[in-house]
């Protein structure tokens, strides 16, 4: 990464291919959608080659750019919210055509009942149950304590078993990676 910080291209171009699909990952399930989180990611990408040479390695580079990363995605759906929506008119599909496999439509099942969740619960579970983080990374990365992490992911996972209809929130698995 000290090569990167000083300008070597090649090791940036690493650094960011390394870390790319993590990222996106998280990008994916804070916005909800492909394009957004295609967006997202590409502004947190930008946002760190930016930061670079002022980052300071106080945090990991791992959570410093999932930091960047969350505010990335975050502006994302603010400008979201302020664009026009278009409807589009689509057609039913043919009776003959194949359905989502059910590992599939559980996806997106999965990915609009976390998109329902407020984002200060949303956040720690997706840097929790997707990125993998721990719960000081989690902590360092949107700058509150520990605790308030582990109760907003607590709250967040029995939203979600209630969101996907589970009762049972010790049933619950973890988010798909």
């Amino acid at each position: 990464m000290s090569k990167a910080q000083h300008g070597d291209k090649g090791a940036l171009d690493e650094l960011l291919r390394r870390h790319y699909d993590r990222l996106y990952s998280v990008c994916r399930r804070v916005s909800g959608n492909d394009a957004d989180a295609a967006d997202g990611c590409q502004e947190a990408l930008l946002a760190i080659v930016r930061g670079l040479p002022k980052f300071d390695g106080r945090a990991s580079f791992k959570t410093w750019s999932y930091r960047v990363a969350t505010n990335a995605c975050l502006d994302e759906i603010r400008r979201r919210k302020r664009r026009p929506i278009a409807v589009l008119d689509t057609p039913e599909p043919a009776s003959d055509e194949p359905l989502l496999d059910q590992r599939a439509a559980d996806r997106v099942t999965l990915d609009e009942a976390v998109a329902r969740l407020p984002e200060d619960f949303r956040l720690p579970v997706v840097l929790r149950d997707v990125a993998g983080l721990d719960y000081a990374e989690i902590a360092e990365t949107l700058q509150i304590p520990p605790g308030t992490v582990r109760s907003r992911i607590a709250r967040g996972r029995r939203q979600l078993a209630e969101i996907l209809g589970n009762q049972n929130p010790s049933d619950q698995r973890h988010i798909e990676r």
